[in-house]
Protein backbone atom coordinates (compact mmCIF):
# COMPACT_ATOMS: atom_id res chain seq x y z
CA UNK A 1 0.00 0.00 0.00
CA UNK A 2 1.25 3.20 -1.30
CA UNK A 3 1.82 6.29 1.71
CA UNK A 4 -0.33 9.36 0.03
CA UNK A 5 0.68 11.61 3.29
CA UNK A 6 3.46 10.71 5.82
CA UNK A 7 3.78 13.20 8.93
CA UNK A 8 6.64 13.58 10.84
CA UNK A 9 3.89 13.40 14.16
CA UNK A 10 7.53 15.38 16.36
CA UNK A 11 6.81 18.18 14.58
CA UNK A 12 3.55 20.38 14.59
CA UNK A 13 0.87 20.40 11.87
CA UNK A 14 2.28 23.59 10.48
CA UNK A 15 5.68 22.06 9.78
CA UNK A 16 4.48 19.42 8.05
CA UNK A 17 5.03 20.79 4.59
CA UNK A 18 1.84 22.12 3.46
CA UNK A 19 0.07 18.42 3.88
CA UNK A 20 -2.21 19.61 6.32
CA UNK A 21 -4.94 22.28 7.18
CA UNK A 22 -7.50 22.96 9.45
CA UNK A 23 -9.93 25.19 7.40
CA UNK A 24 -12.25 24.32 4.87
CA UNK A 25 -11.81 26.74 1.54
CA UNK A 26 -12.04 26.02 -2.23
CA UNK A 27 -8.94 27.22 -3.21
CA UNK A 28 -6.70 24.97 -1.32
CA UNK A 29 -4.35 23.78 -3.63
CA UNK A 30 -4.28 19.74 -3.91
CA UNK A 31 -0.80 18.15 -2.07
CA UNK A 32 -1.45 14.77 -4.21
CA UNK A 33 -3.57 13.65 -7.29
CA UNK A 34 -4.64 10.04 -7.72
CA UNK A 35 -6.95 8.27 -10.40
CA UNK A 36 -9.99 6.60 -10.16
CA UNK A 37 -9.64 3.10 -8.50
CA UNK A 38 -6.14 3.89 -6.25
CA UNK A 39 -5.51 2.68 -3.33
CA UNK A 40 -3.40 4.37 -1.11
CA UNK A 41 -2.64 4.93 2.52
CA UNK A 42 -3.20 8.42 4.28
CA UNK A 43 -1.35 9.45 7.86
CA UNK A 44 -3.74 11.11 10.12
CA UNK A 45 -2.40 13.45 13.41
CA UNK A 46 -5.44 13.29 16.33
CA UNK A 47 -7.74 16.33 15.85
CA UNK A 48 -5.59 18.55 18.29
CA UNK A 49 -2.26 18.16 16.46
CA UNK A 50 -0.99 16.92 19.79
CA UNK A 51 -1.98 19.29 22.30
CA UNK A 52 -3.13 16.44 24.54
CA UNK A 53 -0.63 14.43 26.52
CA UNK A 54 -0.49 11.12 27.93
CA UNK A 55 -0.29 11.96 32.01
CA UNK A 56 -3.03 12.19 34.67
CA UNK A 57 -3.60 16.07 34.35
CA UNK A 58 -6.48 17.53 32.15
CA UNK A 59 -5.12 20.38 32.31
CA UNK A 60 -3.93 20.25 28.85
CA UNK A 61 -7.56 19.87 28.01
CA UNK A 62 -8.69 22.67 29.90
CA UNK A 63 -6.26 25.03 28.17
CA UNK A 64 -6.87 23.72 24.32
CA UNK A 65 -6.89 25.66 21.84
CA UNK A 66 -9.69 25.61 19.78
CA UNK A 67 -8.92 27.87 16.71
CA UNK A 68 -6.64 25.10 15.88
CA UNK A 69 -8.42 22.22 15.59
CA UNK A 70 -9.55 20.23 13.15
CA UNK A 71 -5.87 18.75 11.64
CA UNK A 72 -7.22 17.61 8.39
CA UNK A 73 -4.82 15.38 6.16
CA UNK A 74 -5.31 16.37 2.43
CA UNK A 75 -6.94 17.78 0.15
CA UNK A 76 -6.09 15.06 -2.32
CA UNK A 77 -7.39 15.48 -6.01
CA UNK A 78 -8.85 12.41 -8.27
CA UNK A 79 -8.15 12.76 -11.87
CA UNK A 80 -11.76 14.03 -14.00
CA UNK A 81 -13.40 14.59 -10.57
CA UNK A 82 -15.95 17.53 -11.31
CA UNK A 83 -18.58 19.49 -9.38
CA UNK A 84 -21.66 17.22 -10.03
CA UNK A 85 -19.99 13.89 -9.33
CA UNK A 86 -20.04 11.60 -6.38
CA UNK A 87 -16.69 10.42 -5.02
CA UNK A 88 -16.77 6.90 -3.74
CA UNK A 89 -14.61 6.90 -0.96
CA UNK A 90 -13.87 2.92 0.31
CA UNK A 91 -12.34 2.26 3.88
CA UNK A 92 -9.93 -0.14 3.13
CA UNK A 93 -8.54 0.12 6.62
CA UNK A 94 -7.94 2.26 9.82
CA UNK A 95 -5.13 1.71 12.33
CA UNK A 96 -3.06 3.11 14.66
CA UNK A 97 0.01 3.63 14.78
CA UNK A 98 3.26 1.89 16.30
CA UNK A 99 4.51 4.80 18.66
CA UNK A 100 0.92 5.86 19.27
CA UNK A 101 -0.75 2.91 21.20
CA UNK A 102 -2.65 5.11 23.22
CA UNK A 103 -5.93 7.77 22.65
CA UNK A 104 -7.85 10.31 24.89
CA UNK A 105 -11.39 11.33 25.95
CA UNK A 106 -12.40 14.56 27.25
CA UNK A 107 -14.54 16.61 28.79
CA UNK A 108 -14.33 20.18 27.45
CA UNK A 109 -14.99 23.04 30.00
CA UNK A 110 -18.31 24.91 29.19
CA UNK A 111 -16.42 27.91 28.49
CA UNK A 112 -14.09 26.33 25.80
CA UNK A 113 -17.00 24.28 23.93
CA UNK A 114 -18.28 22.82 26.37
CA UNK A 115 -20.57 19.60 25.28
CA UNK A 116 -23.91 17.90 25.35
CA UNK A 117 -24.25 17.45 29.16
CA UNK A 118 -21.89 20.90 30.10
CA UNK A 119 -24.60 22.37 32.52
CA UNK A 120 -23.99 18.88 34.22
CA UNK A 121 -20.14 18.21 34.26
CA UNK A 122 -18.98 21.99 33.25
CA UNK A 123 -15.63 21.21 34.42
CA UNK A 124 -12.75 19.74 32.12
CA UNK A 125 -12.08 16.13 32.43
CA UNK A 126 -9.28 13.72 30.77
CA UNK A 127 -9.11 9.89 30.60
CA UNK A 128 -6.59 8.17 28.72
CA UNK A 129 -7.08 4.98 26.92
CA UNK A 130 -4.23 2.25 26.31
CA UNK A 131 -4.50 -0.06 23.42
CA UNK A 132 -4.51 -3.93 23.06
CA UNK A 133 -5.25 -5.07 19.22
CA UNK A 134 -8.88 -4.45 19.02
CA UNK A 135 -9.37 -3.96 22.73
CA UNK A 136 -8.80 -0.71 24.87
CA UNK A 137 -8.71 0.14 28.72
CA UNK A 138 -8.42 2.94 30.19
CA UNK A 139 -6.50 3.77 34.18
CA UNK A 140 -9.28 6.23 34.96
CA UNK A 141 -11.81 4.13 33.94
CA UNK A 142 -11.77 0.46 35.60
CA UNK A 143 -13.36 -2.54 35.12
CA UNK A 144 -14.43 -1.91 31.16
CA UNK A 145 -12.68 -3.21 28.66
CA UNK A 146 -14.11 -3.20 24.66
CA UNK A 147 -13.13 -4.05 21.64
CA UNK A 148 -13.64 -0.76 19.20
CA UNK A 149 -14.74 0.12 16.04
CA UNK A 150 -11.41 2.24 14.38
CA UNK A 151 -13.00 4.99 11.91
CA UNK A 152 -12.58 8.81 10.54
CA UNK A 153 -14.61 10.78 12.57
CA UNK A 154 -13.77 13.77 9.73
CA UNK A 155 -14.00 13.48 6.09
CA UNK A 156 -15.15 15.27 2.93
CA UNK A 157 -14.39 17.21 -0.14
CA UNK A 158 -14.07 20.87 -0.46
CA UNK A 159 -16.32 23.03 -0.66
CA UNK A 160 -17.42 25.75 -3.51
CA UNK A 161 -17.29 28.96 -3.33
CA UNK A 162 -20.97 29.40 -3.34
CA UNK A 163 -20.96 26.79 -1.09
CA UNK A 164 -18.94 28.22 1.72
CA UNK A 165 -20.79 31.75 1.46
CA UNK A 166 -23.67 29.62 2.04
CA UNK A 167 -22.25 27.83 5.25
CA UNK A 168 -21.14 31.55 6.62
CA UNK A 169 -24.37 33.03 6.05
CA UNK A 170 -26.70 30.88 7.55
CA UNK A 171 -24.07 29.93 10.47
CA UNK A 172 -23.46 34.01 11.10
CA UNK A 173 -27.18 34.50 11.17
CA UNK A 174 -27.79 31.70 13.86
CA UNK A 175 -24.99 33.13 15.92
CA UNK A 176 -26.84 37.08 15.78
CA UNK A 177 -30.02 35.43 17.46
CA UNK A 178 -27.44 35.17 20.42
CA UNK A 179 -23.81 36.53 20.21
CA UNK A 180 -23.30 36.23 24.14
CA UNK A 181 -23.89 32.78 24.75
CA UNK A 182 -21.63 30.32 26.27
CA UNK A 183 -20.72 27.97 24.72
CA UNK A 184 -21.40 30.19 21.03
CA UNK A 185 -24.44 28.25 19.10
CA UNK A 186 -21.86 28.46 16.14
CA UNK A 187 -18.26 29.11 15.58
CA UNK A 188 -17.53 31.91 12.19
CA UNK A 189 -14.63 32.66 10.37
CA UNK A 190 -11.60 32.96 12.66
CA UNK A 191 -7.85 33.39 10.69
CA UNK A 192 -5.88 32.85 13.79
CA UNK A 193 -3.91 29.78 14.09
CA UNK A 194 -5.39 28.76 10.75
CA UNK A 195 -3.37 26.38 8.59
CA UNK A 196 -3.87 26.71 5.11
CA UNK A 197 -2.23 23.84 3.26
CA UNK A 198 -0.42 24.92 0.65
CA UNK A 199 -1.21 28.13 0.27
CA UNK A 200 1.04 30.48 1.30
CA UNK A 201 1.43 34.86 1.94
CA UNK A 202 -1.37 37.06 1.30
CA UNK A 203 -3.23 34.34 -0.54
CA UNK A 204 -2.96 32.25 2.18
CA UNK A 205 -4.58 35.11 4.49
CA UNK A 206 -7.37 36.04 2.41
CA UNK A 207 -9.10 32.50 2.41
CA UNK A 208 -8.45 31.97 6.18
CA UNK A 209 -10.38 35.33 6.49
CA UNK A 210 -13.52 33.48 5.04
CA UNK A 211 -12.41 29.77 5.29
CA UNK A 212 -15.05 27.58 7.37
CA UNK A 213 -14.36 25.93 10.91
CA UNK A 214 -14.52 22.27 10.83
CA UNK A 215 -16.38 21.27 13.57
CA UNK A 216 -20.06 20.99 12.59
CA UNK A 217 -20.78 18.57 10.13
CA UNK A 218 -22.24 20.09 6.97
CA UNK A 219 -23.52 19.84 3.45
CA UNK A 220 -20.47 18.08 2.13
CA UNK A 221 -19.96 15.49 5.26
CA UNK A 222 -17.08 16.46 7.45
CA UNK A 223 -17.32 15.92 11.01
CA UNK A 224 -20.19 13.78 11.15
CA UNK A 225 -18.47 11.43 13.63
CA UNK A 226 -20.38 8.23 12.22
CA UNK A 227 -18.65 5.45 14.77
CA UNK A 228 -19.87 2.50 12.04
CA UNK A 229 -17.64 4.24 8.73
CA UNK A 230 -14.55 1.77 9.62
CA UNK A 231 -13.26 -0.60 7.50
CA UNK A 232 -15.07 -1.98 4.64
CA UNK A 233 -17.35 1.23 4.53
CA UNK A 234 -18.40 2.88 1.51
CA UNK A 235 -19.08 6.75 1.19
CA UNK A 236 -20.39 8.64 -1.61
CA UNK A 237 -19.32 12.65 -1.23
CA UNK A 238 -21.04 15.19 -3.48
CA UNK A 239 -17.60 16.94 -5.42
CA UNK A 240 -17.75 20.73 -5.86
CA UNK A 241 -14.69 21.73 -6.89
CA UNK A 242 -12.42 20.54 -9.78
CA UNK A 243 -10.03 17.38 -8.60
CA UNK A 244 -12.88 17.04 -5.52
CA UNK A 245 -10.39 17.89 -2.95
CA UNK A 246 -10.62 14.78 -0.55
CA UNK A 247 -9.66 15.35 3.14
CA UNK A 248 -9.53 13.12 6.00
CA UNK A 249 -8.70 13.59 9.90
CA UNK A 250 -9.82 13.37 13.64
CA UNK A 251 -9.39 9.47 13.84
CA UNK A 252 -11.57 7.31 17.05
CA UNK A 253 -10.44 4.29 17.78
CA UNK A 254 -14.22 3.93 19.23
CA UNK A 255 -17.03 6.35 19.82
CA UNK A 256 -20.64 5.85 21.72
CA UNK A 257 -22.83 6.95 19.22
CA UNK A 258 -23.66 11.12 19.65
CA UNK A 259 -20.04 11.79 21.07
CA UNK A 260 -21.60 13.08 23.68
CA UNK A 261 -18.54 14.60 25.40
CA UNK A 262 -17.59 16.18 22.68
CA UNK A 263 -14.20 15.56 22.66
CA UNK A 264 -15.98 12.53 22.79
CA UNK A 265 -14.13 9.68 21.67
CA UNK A 266 -11.15 7.87 22.23
CA UNK A 267 -8.84 10.22 19.63
CA UNK A 268 -6.13 8.89 18.17
CA UNK A 269 -3.30 9.58 15.53
CA UNK A 270 -3.05 6.94 13.22
CA UNK A 271 -3.64 6.11 9.76
CA UNK A 272 -6.54 5.31 7.02
CA UNK A 273 -6.09 2.84 2.88
CA UNK A 274 -8.97 3.96 1.40
CA UNK A 275 -9.65 3.55 -2.17
CA UNK A 276 -11.20 6.20 -4.68
CA UNK A 277 -13.81 6.44 -7.71
CA UNK A 278 -15.98 8.43 -9.14
CA UNK A 279 -19.97 8.49 -10.33
CA UNK A 280 -20.00 11.19 -13.31
CA UNK A 281 -22.47 13.49 -12.53
CA UNK A 282 -23.61 11.01 -9.43
CA UNK A 283 -25.55 14.18 -7.63
CA UNK A 284 -27.89 14.27 -10.35
CA UNK A 285 -28.52 10.96 -11.15
CA UNK A 286 -29.47 10.36 -7.56
CA UNK A 287 -30.86 13.35 -6.08
CA UNK A 288 -27.85 13.87 -3.69
CA UNK A 289 -27.68 16.92 -1.47
CA UNK A 290 -25.70 15.49 1.44
CA UNK A 291 -22.71 12.22 1.62
CA UNK A 292 -24.86 8.53 1.13
CA UNK A 293 -22.66 5.98 3.81
CA UNK A 294 -22.73 2.81 3.59
CA UNK A 295 -21.24 0.89 6.87
CA UNK A 296 -19.27 -1.56 7.48
CA UNK A 297 -20.47 -5.43 7.42
CA UNK A 298 -17.71 -5.40 10.84
CA UNK A 299 -18.74 -4.35 14.25
CA UNK A 300 -18.48 -5.59 18.11
CA UNK A 301 -20.72 -8.38 18.57
CA UNK A 302 -22.43 -6.98 21.79
CA UNK A 303 -26.06 -8.89 22.20
CA UNK A 304 -26.18 -8.45 25.46
CA UNK A 305 -27.79 -4.57 26.75
CA UNK A 306 -29.84 -2.36 29.08
CA UNK A 307 -31.45 0.19 27.05
CA UNK A 308 -32.26 3.70 29.11
CA UNK A 309 -34.94 5.72 27.72
CA UNK A 310 -35.46 9.48 27.54
CA UNK A 311 -38.53 11.76 26.57
CA UNK A 312 -38.89 15.52 25.60
CA UNK A 313 -38.96 16.08 29.16
CA UNK A 314 -35.87 18.60 30.65
CA UNK A 315 -34.38 18.09 34.13
CA UNK A 316 -36.53 20.86 34.85
CA UNK A 317 -39.99 18.83 34.55
CA UNK A 318 -40.33 21.46 31.33
CA UNK A 319 -41.97 19.88 28.75
CA UNK A 320 -41.01 20.01 25.32
CA UNK A 321 -42.24 19.47 21.76
CA UNK A 322 -41.14 16.23 20.12
CA UNK A 323 -37.50 17.44 20.98
CA UNK A 324 -35.00 14.42 20.33
CA UNK A 325 -32.08 16.64 21.56
CA UNK A 326 -33.66 17.13 24.99
CA UNK A 327 -34.83 13.48 24.84
CA UNK A 328 -31.17 11.84 24.05
CA UNK A 329 -30.24 13.86 27.12
CA UNK A 330 -32.16 12.58 29.14
CA UNK A 331 -31.37 8.61 28.18
CA UNK A 332 -27.66 9.89 28.67
CA UNK A 333 -28.60 11.44 32.46
CA UNK A 334 -30.16 7.94 33.00
CA UNK A 335 -27.75 6.17 32.24
CA UNK A 336 -25.22 8.09 34.24
CA UNK A 337 -27.46 7.86 37.37
CA UNK A 338 -27.74 4.29 37.08
CA UNK A 339 -23.55 3.73 36.98
CA UNK A 340 -23.01 5.76 39.59
CA UNK A 341 -25.08 3.13 41.79
CA UNK A 342 -21.69 1.01 41.10
CA UNK A 343 -19.50 3.31 41.92
CA UNK A 344 -18.42 5.08 39.21
CA UNK A 345 -18.05 9.18 39.42
CA UNK A 346 -20.13 10.90 36.94
CA UNK A 347 -17.53 11.52 34.79
CA UNK A 348 -16.46 8.41 34.47
CA UNK A 349 -19.65 7.25 33.74
CA UNK A 350 -19.70 10.25 30.82
CA UNK A 351 -16.71 8.81 29.66
CA UNK A 352 -17.59 5.31 28.96
CA UNK A 353 -20.59 6.69 27.06
CA UNK A 354 -18.56 8.47 25.23
CA UNK A 355 -15.99 6.06 24.71
CA UNK A 356 -17.79 2.57 24.55
CA UNK A 357 -19.73 1.45 21.13
CA UNK A 358 -22.95 2.70 22.75
CA UNK A 359 -26.27 3.16 20.44
CA UNK A 360 -28.48 6.23 20.23
CA UNK A 361 -31.71 5.35 18.53
CA UNK A 362 -34.09 7.67 17.72
CA UNK A 363 -37.40 5.55 19.18
CA UNK A 364 -40.92 7.17 18.75
CA UNK A 365 -41.04 10.87 17.11
CA UNK A 366 -44.81 10.84 16.23
CA UNK A 367 -46.76 10.76 19.50
CA UNK A 368 -47.09 14.48 20.45
CA UNK A 369 -45.89 15.63 22.88
CA UNK A 370 -43.03 13.59 23.81
CA UNK A 371 -40.33 12.31 21.37
CA UNK A 372 -38.29 8.90 22.53
CA UNK A 373 -34.77 8.32 22.11
CA UNK A 374 -32.91 5.16 23.81
CA UNK A 375 -29.14 4.81 24.59
CA UNK A 376 -28.12 1.10 24.37
CA UNK A 377 -25.56 -0.05 26.75
CA UNK A 378 -23.95 -2.95 26.08
CA UNK A 379 -23.21 -5.03 29.41
CA UNK A 380 -20.78 -7.38 28.56
CA UNK A 381 -17.91 -4.75 28.44
CA UNK A 382 -17.99 -5.12 32.32
CA UNK A 383 -15.95 -7.26 34.47
CA UNK A 384 -19.23 -7.37 36.97
CA UNK A 385 -23.05 -7.78 36.64
CA UNK A 386 -24.64 -4.43 35.70
CA UNK A 387 -28.21 -6.01 35.48
CA UNK A 388 -30.99 -4.92 38.17
CA UNK A 389 -31.55 -7.81 40.86
CA UNK A 390 -33.34 -8.50 43.69
CA UNK A 391 -30.51 -7.52 46.37
CA UNK A 392 -29.66 -3.88 44.55
CA UNK A 393 -26.59 -3.17 42.47
CA UNK A 394 -22.94 -3.74 44.80
CA UNK A 395 -20.40 -0.83 44.43
CA UNK A 396 -17.34 -2.03 42.63
CA UNK A 397 -15.75 0.89 43.28
CA UNK A 398 -14.42 3.04 46.09
CA UNK A 399 -13.91 6.53 44.40
CA UNK A 400 -10.02 6.01 44.58
CA UNK A 401 -9.27 6.11 40.99
CA UNK A 402 -11.66 8.91 39.00
CA UNK A 403 -11.04 10.95 35.04
CA UNK A 404 -7.89 13.33 35.23
CA UNK A 405 -8.66 16.55 36.63
CA UNK A 406 -7.32 20.43 35.59
CA UNK A 407 -5.39 21.97 38.64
Amino acid sequence: MKTLIKLDLDKKPWEQDGLIHNRWHPDLPMVAMVKPDDEFRVECMDWTGGQIGNNDSANDVRDVDLTQVHYLSGPIGVEGAEPGDLMVVDILDVGTLADYQWGFNGLFAKENGGGFLTDHYPEARKSIWDFHGIYTTSRHVPRVKFAGIMHPGLIGCLPSKELLAKWNKREAELIATDPDRVPALALPPNPQSAVMGKLTGDTAKAAAAEAARTVPPRDHGGNCDIKNLTKGSKVYFPVYVKDGGLSMGDLHFSQGDGEITFCGAIEMAGYLDIKVSLIKDGVKKYGISNPIFQPSPLTPTYRDYLIFEGISVDEQGKQHYLDVHVAYRQACLNAIAYLKKFGYSGEQALSILGTAPVEGHISGIVDIPNACATLWLPTEIFDFDLKPNADGPKIYLDGTVDTAKAH
